[in-house]
């Protein structure tokens, strides 16, 4: 899977901001996943001073989320934690992940935002225009934008405005827990990124491919392991 080179990454805030700005303009919210057969979740975990990062993709077929295929990196980590900005501090060591797929999936969740981003330019639409790969932000925590109550039902759905615009949905995955804040990143359509994230579900917060890609990361950093084809 080969990465766009679309900007540098040794820049700094102001520069960041900038390219953000630029990019926004590129993505698109039509969707392109006319057959989805497989799914991947991203996430990216930090070692306790927080300067090394672990990457990892979990690839699950879909519907049935059986695994199909996984790949993790490790690394140091430059540019710094600031809110509105992590695609510059997670996406260079999630590219290597994906680089080491055997075969890209046809749609990539992210513990992340899409556009529900000050810049409309979260960690899931940057990547997904870095990969040119349809996906989806499935965050935990709001970044920006306003919602109204979510009913306690799984399932359940509120839609998240800023300025009156519909950027995302606030889902209630799991009766008793805190919902997650859902908007398209690059190459769908709100609709789908709400069906695809309730229809990988499996009675937690998370969707499966997202729950595993977490899993998977608190793995390797427990173990120590350093070796990409270990598995």
């Amino acid at each position: 899977m080969i990465a766009r080179s679309l900007h540098p990454w040794d820049v700094n805030y102001r520069e960041a901001i900038r390219i953000q700005e630029k990019l926004r303009a590129t993505i698109s919210l039509t969707n392109s996943t006319r057959k989805v057969s497989s799914i991947a979740g991203a996430d990216v975990s930090y070692s306790k001073r927080g300067d090394e990062g672990i990457g990892a993709v979990v690839v699950l077929s879909y519907p049935g989320l059986e695994p199909i295929d996984e790949a993790f990196a490790k690394g140091k980590v430059s540019f710094p934690y600031i809110p509105g900005l992590l695609s510059f501090r997670e996406a260079p060591l999630l590219i290597e992940v994906f680089q080491r797929l055997q075969r890209p999936p046809d749609v990539a969740l992210y513990d992340g935002q899409g556009i529900a981003h000050p810049r409309s330019l979260g960690l899931a639409s940057h990547m997904g225009l870095l990969l040119d790969l349809p996906s989806i932000g499935c965050a935990k925590q709001k970044l920006v934008g306003d919602f109204g109550e979510v009913g306690p039902q799984p399932a359940s759905t509120t839609p998240l405005k800023l300025g009156g615009k519909i950027i995302g949905a606030v889902i209630r995955t799991k009766r008793g827990v805190k919902p997650v804040f859902v908007s398209p990143g690059h190459r769908i359509d709100l609709e789908t990124s709400i069906q695809l994230v309730l229809k990988t579900c499996r009675g937690f917060r998370l969707p499966e491919p997202l729950r595993r890609a977490h899993l998977m990361v608190k793995r390797i950093r427990s173990q120590g392991r350093t070796s990409p084809t270990e598995k």
